[in-house]
Parts: structure tokens; C-alpha cells; sequence
């Protein structure tokens, strides 16, 4: 990458959601080294104006064309939108970390936590690299994030993880349709149900993306096949299942993991607080353990509830939070481009 005495020529597409502007309250708050900044987004928020480091930039039309003179690009504009232009702003220049789900399994892009595979982020701009860069999904990175020490320690067999995700990881439309809920539901009225398929205020829906032929959701599946590909276990074990509960911000996640060798809570704590981006809140009798409200804003990845499970002793039950905004989409995202500034590990 081309970087200038001030910094990065740096896009964000998809500035004006929800994920776009944490990108930028991110990028402000970690001081990324930017020279230049492009903010890019659908005809509908073309003009709007957003500030960045007390400087108002117009948001602009995402053309036909890729602009020449980018640096790194941050997508965060959906599926259809990374497919189209990803490539555009590769071959103008670019590099890409891409937070939708268009090239997370593609066999020749990373994807990338990067403190679990920081590594893998260089082969997009080796010699015969895509130069995209792929974000995982959500609920997948704050899970890796927490078995990579397990992985590394004690090897994992088989996990099985039930998520309860925020109503902001459907969107803006979701959070407001719950608040709107809340109040028809206090006022005896019939709520009105539009973003999602049933009402969230007050309920737990077992259904976050597509339903696929094998009984579970995309969602789900992302959980299984992101996590081998970053994690590099092609044959590990995964069974998830993704529920959207009534809350605004970050996800939770039960995990039960069964390690390769026989292990105790206290060996698993012991190398959960060894990880990178991990801190313990495991506290039961004091009433101390991770939840949404207290993570929310936060970088980290919380986990608490460690304990046996009862009736294996190769295997271990912990609960983990993290803000899906932040480490779950723009931070992580924004953490890989740091990681492309400080080249490959000596």
C-alpha cells in the first residue's frame, strides 16, 4: 500500500448505516493515519454530511467507476454492493476489508481476525493477491476470538454455541421497529412488524438469516464454516444456533467446547486470560459476568460462566459478550488496516 507523510487515502462505502459510521467514530477515536477520506453511499444519502475529526465530508454517489487515488477501502454497503464495486476498487488500486458476506469463503480472499490470524491479511496484497480482504460475520468473530487460546493450548474437537444477537445487527430499521413495539405493546395495540419476520419486543425469535436445506439458517452456517476456515480446522465440529433477542446492542454467545485432551476450568481461564483481546468477568458469586449493557462501546471480547461441563472432563461451558458494532463489524475492520500499516510479524 501507498502510504504519504500524512497517511492513508482511505474510503468508507456504506458510510451512512449503522456500521459505517461506527467505522468512522473508530477510525477518529484509534487515530488512523489518514491523509485523505472518502465517504461513499446509495443516491438516497448522497449530500448528507458526516464529520470526522470536527470536518463536516459530503457523502458521495458509489459510481460505476472506482476512484484511482484510494488507499483502503472499508466496505460495509451489503452483498450485492461488495460483489459489484469490490473488484472495481481493487483493480483502481485499492485495498478492500470487506464487511459483508460476498467473499468470506472465497478460497483466494482472507478472512481475517486479527487476533486470531493476523498473518493471512498480507496474502491480499502479495504478487497474485485479490486485494480484498474479507470481515467476518459478527457472532464469528467474538466466538474465534475465544477459542483461539483453547485451540492453541489444549486443541478443540467440537463446539457447540447458541448466539443471542441484538436487534442492531438487522439494522437501523430493526432498532427502530422494536422501540416503535415497545410502545404499541404498552399501549395495547397490534405491533407493527416490517424489518423482521415476527415482533422483537418482548420475544426471542430462533431465526436470523435464510433457512438453508439442512434445517438451519445462514446465520447459523456462517457460525460453522467461518470459524474452520479461520481457525484453519477444516474438520472441526460445529453446532450453532442464532436467536435475535430484544435487545439494542451486542451479542452473546453460550458456548459448550470439547477440547482434545482432558482439561479443567481453571487451565481454560488460565489461557483465555492469556488471549489477545479477552477479558475475564467470571465472578458468580459477586454477580459478575459479561452482559450487553456493560460491553456496549467497549473493544473487547468478554467472557465469564467458566466452568466443567458435568459430565465430560475434556470439556468446558463459558458465556461471551461483544459489541457487534464495534469488534464484531468496524473495529475489526479497522484492525486489519492497522495491521496492513504495521507490515508482517518478524
Amino acid at each position: 500500500m501507498n502510504k504519504s507523510e500524512k497517511g492513508y487515502a482511505v474510503a468508507v462505502v456504506g458510510a451512512t448505516g449503522l456500521v459505517g459510521r461506527e467505522m468512522l467514530k473508530v477510525l477518529e477515536e484509534r487515530d488512523f493515519p489518514i491523509a485523505s477520506l472518502r465517504l461513499f453511499a446509495s443516491e438516497r444519502s448522497a449530500g448528507e454530511v458526516l464529520d470526522f475529526k470536527g470536518k463536516g465530508i459530503v457523502v458521495e454517489v458509489l459510481a460505476d467507476k472506482a476512484p484511482a487515488d484510494i488507499d483502503i477501502a472499508l466496505f460495509s454497503a451489503g452483498s450485492a454492493v461488495s460483489r459489484r464495486a469490490a473488484p472495481l476498487f481493487a483493480a483502481a488500486g485499492a485495498v478492500v476489508i470487506d464487511n459483508s458476506s460476498a467473499w468470506r469463503m472465497d478460497k483466494k480472499v482472507p478472512l481475517v481476525v486479527p487476533e486470531v490470524n493476523r498473518e493471512e491479511a498480507f496474502a491480499a496484497t502479495a504478487p497474485d493477491g485479490t486485494r480484498i480482504i474479507a470481515n467476518p460475520n459478527c457472532s464469528t468473530i467474538q466466538l474465534v476470538v475465544a477459542l483461539k487460546p483453547l485451540v492453541d493450548a489444549f486443541g478443540v474437537d467440537r463446539v457447540v454455541v447458541s448466539t443471542y444477537q441484538s436487534v442492531s445487527g438487522a439494522g437501523q430499521a430493526a432498532m427502530e421497529e422494536m422501540s416503535q413495539q415497545v410502545v404499541a405493546l404498552f399501549n395495547s395495540q397490534e405491533p407493527v412488524v416490517d424489518a423482521l419476520v415476527h415482533p422483537i419486543a418482548f420475544n426471542c425469535i430462533p431465526e436470523i438469516g435464510a433457512a438453508m436445506e439442512n434445517g438451519y439458517t445462514e446465520e447459523e452456517w456462517k457460525l460453522v464454516t467461518e470459524s474452520r476456515k479461520i481457525l484453519q480446522l477444516p474438520q472441526l465440529a460445529v453446532s450453532p444456533t442464532a436467536v435475535r433477542v430484544p435487545v439494542f446492542a451486542c451479542h452473546a454467545e453460550s458456548v459448550n467446547v470439547q477440547c482434545s485432551r482432558k482439561v479443567s476450568a481453571a487451565q481454560v481461564r488460565a489461557a483465555l486470560e492469556g488471549g489477545e483481546g479477552i477479558v475475564i468477568q467470571d465472578r458468580l458469586v459477586e454477580h459478575h459476568y459479561p452482559m450487553g449493557r456493560d460491553a456496549t462501546g467497549t473493544d473487547d471480547v468478554f467472557v465469564g460462566r467458566i466452568r466443567q461441563d458435568p459430565d465430560r472432563d475434556d470439556s468446558i461451558n463459558f458465556w461471551i459478550v461483544a459489541d457487534n458494532l464495534r469488534k464484531g463489524a468496524a473495529l475489526n475492520a479497522v484492525q486489519i488496516a492497522e495491521v496492513l500499516d504495521e507490515g508482517p510479524e518478524e
